[in-house]
């Protein structure tokens, strides 16, 4: 029991720094789905893309920029291929929400082609510039990059919120989530809104990305692999919560670390689909959803 014990600590703290990422998946997948009722299948792709482009950028593939220039020149190059996405999206949005969401599929195998044009299929790394430490804190050990996460996490989701919260765009967002019909209207602009979306989704996309590739290596299929885990920490959260997709996030992470290593890691996607089942069946509005049926 004392073993046990000893490793389950370690495991659930590791898996909460990678639930935060999941979150930040996770995120950027609701914030589209709650505005246009599109599930974005080209998530991963694209942000794998992201990935890749600072690689290219900071390792003289493609340029050699410093690491700070690599990631800013990424940034602005994935908000215009957001814009992109949903200039081509957004005739569907108002057709029809499935033939919206078949199209991300599109859009996503367009930028895994992209991928493998530009970078070929080789296995790269891309290291992050976070500091290099290590101390123990109550039997667990804290590592900077534990800290960078957690750090860069709170950051851009208490942004996030705060902009969701205390701004115009922001309720803007939050009333056509709730009523596209009324919210247009009272004279708002459904498509700068959805397109607020995209860009906000592309970026977190990102961050995520950028964080879960030094625990790994970088290759076409390693982020849209962890899109998946970012895509059930949604189902979890109801899909039209961004707290449930935060708290989705977390429970995806802790769980996948504690299967992975108390039963087997090669079943880990049959243990994730399993969960996302389970999820659906027992908390079809999601984790956080009201008695009454109402999504938090």
């Amino acid at each position: 029991m004392s073993d046990i014990l000893r490793d389950l600590f370690p495991l659930v703290w590791s898996g909460m720094i990678t639930g935060c990422l999941y979150a930040l998946g996770a995120l950027g997948l609701v914030m589209i789905f709650k505005c246009s009722r599109v599930v974005n299948f080209s998530h991963g792709n694209v942000a794998g893309f992201a990935a890749f482009l600072i690689y290219g950028f900071s390792s003289g593939v493609l340029l050699e920029l410093s690491w700070g220039a690599a990631v800013l020149l990424t940034i602005i190059a994935i908000i215009a291929i957001a814009f992109l996405s949903y200039a081509v999206v957004s005739p569907l949005v108002f057709e029809s929400d499935l033939t919206a969401t078949i199209a991300t599929l599109g859009i996503g195998l367009i930028a895994q082609g992209a991928t493998l044009l530009i970078f070929g299929a080789d296995i790269v790394s891309l290291d992050l510039p976070v500091p290099r430490f290590s101390t123990a804190v109550l039997g667990l050990r804290i590592t900077g990059y534990d800290l960078t996460v957690l750090a860069v996490a709170v950051v851009t989701i208490g942004a996030l919120f705060f902009v969701i919260d205390f701004t115009k765009l922001g309720i803007a967002f939050r009333a056509i989530s709730e009523n596209p019909f009324a919210a247009e209207v009272c004279g708002l602009n459904l498509r700068s809104v959805h397109l607020f979306a995209w860009i906000v989704a592309a970026i977190l996309g990102v961050v995520g990305a950028l964080l879960i590739v030094p625990t790994t290596f970088l290759s076409v299929t390693t982020v849209a692999a962890f899109m998946l885990q970012a895509f059930a920490a949604a189902v979890i959260g109801g899909f039209a919560s961004l707290p449930g997709a935060l708290v989705g996030g977390i429970l995806v992470g802790v769980l996948m670390n504690l299967f992975t290593f108390y039963v087997s890691p090669e079943y880990s996607s049959t243990f994730l689909l399993g969960l996302i089942m389970l999820a659906l069946n027992i908390f079809p509005n999601g984790i956080l959803a009201r008695v009454e049926g109402f999504r938090v």
